[in-house]
């Protein structure tokens, strides 16, 4: 890809991420849904912080493409890969993956149809839809340095950690969970849940290792056509699982109505 569509594609995202980043934070202080924003505001949500990160990671990437030079040697490119790489795409497809696997047993354990009043659809499908094409889209315009696995296992591990201390920190001070889903455990399976989750996450860096290997691999000549093939199919998989999802919850609201 030329470094204009690649540039244009960085701010592109991150005009779009500082918008919805900026539209929430707007809500703090109005009237919500009972414990939707007590204590710590939206900054308890992965949800919110992932759209942090998103947008910190695409406005690096736009500010790294006005480097002359070789930008691949900068401090600024590896700090750029080394957010996309660790954090920005495993965090980012993690939220999308969870979201919508817990959306589709019960949307109440992770956003309540109360919430629907307060925050239109698209508001729903831009925090928790739309990350997974745009994380797809930058596997496939830039390749990424990805650093020693142990080196980033170890501050996923790091970062992992200091949000589940965060959590819990809300439900000892406040007596409410981040998520209702979260008070359905006992105290052995919350433990259990959290190391699965970091298991999940771990499994989606090792994914993105493995795309970004494919699509940029030097014998491969950039782009390599199984790659792209495969970031095609996710996506169209994606959308077609989020298709069904919005399907299920439209009749299960419609019987609710006539009931």
């Amino acid at each position: 890809m030329s470094a204009t569509l690649r540039g244009a594609f960085h701010v592109s995202a991150f005009g779009w991420y500082a918008f919805i980043v900026n539209y929430l934070a707007a809500k703090d202080g109005e009237e919500l849904p009972a414990g939707i924003f007590v204590y710590g505001g939206p900054w308890k949500y992965l949800t919110f912080l992932n759209l942090l990160l998103q947008m910190t990671f695409f406005g690096l990437a736009a500010v790294n493409d006005l480097q002359p030079g070789k930008k691949a040697k900068s401090t600024l490119s590896r700090w750029k890969d080394f957010l996309f790489s660790v954090f920005a795409f495993p965090v980012g497809m993690f939220v999308v993956l969870l979201f919508w696997t817990i959306f589709a047993y019960d949307r109440e354990l992770v956003y309540p149809a109360s919430i629907d009043t307060f925050f239109p659809p698209w508001i729903n499908h831009a925090m928790h839809t739309l990350v997974l094409p745009v994380l797809l889209g930058e596997v496939l315009v830039q390749p990424h340095a990805y650093p020693m696995r142990k080196h980033a296992l170890a501050a996923l591990s790091v970062v992992g950690l200091a949000y589940l201390s965060w959590i819990v920190w809300v439900y000892v001070t406040v007596g409410v969970w981040v998520y209702p889903l979260l008070g359905r455990f006992s105290a052995a399976g919350l433990t259990g849940f959290f190391v699965f989750n970091m298991a999940v996450v771990t499994l989606l860096y090792l994914l993105g290792d493995r795309l970004n290997s494919l699509a940029w691999s030097e014998r491969q000549q950039l782009l390599n056509t199984r790659s792209v093939s495969l970031c095609q199919a996710l996506l169209y998989a994606s959308l077609l699982l989020f298709s069904s999802f919005q399907g299920r919850t439209k009749r299960r609201d419609q019987a609710f109505l006539r009931f």
